[in-house]
């Protein structure tokens, strides 16, 4: 495996330790959320590093989803309902009344929970696939 793919796993890790430090914290919940998607994105970002495509410069999980079903045949099932859910909670600005929101506010602890073992089971599925 080369050496960023592993950094990249290891990127998605931290998160995967951030959420779980985060996950009974109702105030939270919108870090801990970002934190599902950020470990998604990391995830993704692997299987395509490894596979000698070239990453384009996105944060969309559905785009990146695409990139790396190309590269492994179609192999990393996903539930897009929660792949879309995901993708509305990456933002480009840090202020306090965007980062982390679904469109109708802070997710719940249960959305959050959720998110998290979605993120916990891709980032299972991504190292699996690259065989670490």
């Amino acid at each position: 495996m080369k050496k960023i793919t592993q950094a990249w796993l290891d990127a998605a890790q931290d998160d995967l330790r951030t959420i779980e430090h985060l996950a009974d914290d109702e105030g939270l919940t919108n870090v801990a959320a970002f934190h599902a998607q950020q470990c998604v994105e990391k995830s993704f970002k692997a299987l395509i590093e490894e596979s000698e495509t070239s990453i384009r410069k996105t944060h969309s999980l559905v785009q990146l989803l695409g990139m790396a079903s190309e590269a492994y045949d179609g192999l990393l099932e996903v539930d897009t309902t929660l792949l879309n859910l995901l993708d509305q909670l990456y933002t480009d600005s840090r202020y306090p009344n965007e980062f982390g929101l679904l469109p109708e506010g802070k997710p719940t602890l249960e959305e959050a929970g959720q998110f998290a073992r979605f993120a916990e089971n891709m980032h299972q599925r991504c190292t699996e696939l690259l065989g670490s």
